[in-house]
């Protein structure tokens, strides 16, 4: 059985999940964005970003 290497994910990577993340809760909770997309699309994508910045070197 091969083990899975996880790592802590680059600044870069943090921030931009971050944002993505706010951007969805914010969206969902208030008005003041109105984004063609739902804001659970929204946080999945930050999250996704994030799980991929774990196990993917280099980005």
């Amino acid at each position: 059985m091969r083990r899975i290497s996880v790592h802590a994910p680059s600044q870069t990577i943090f921030i931009v999940s971050l944002i993505f993340v706010v951007i969805g809760v914010l969206d969902a909770v208030t008005t003041i964005f109105m984004l063609p997309i739902a804001p659970l699309w929204i946080v999945t994508i930050g999250y996704v970003i994030l799980a991929l910045g774990c196990w993917v070197r280099g980005i």
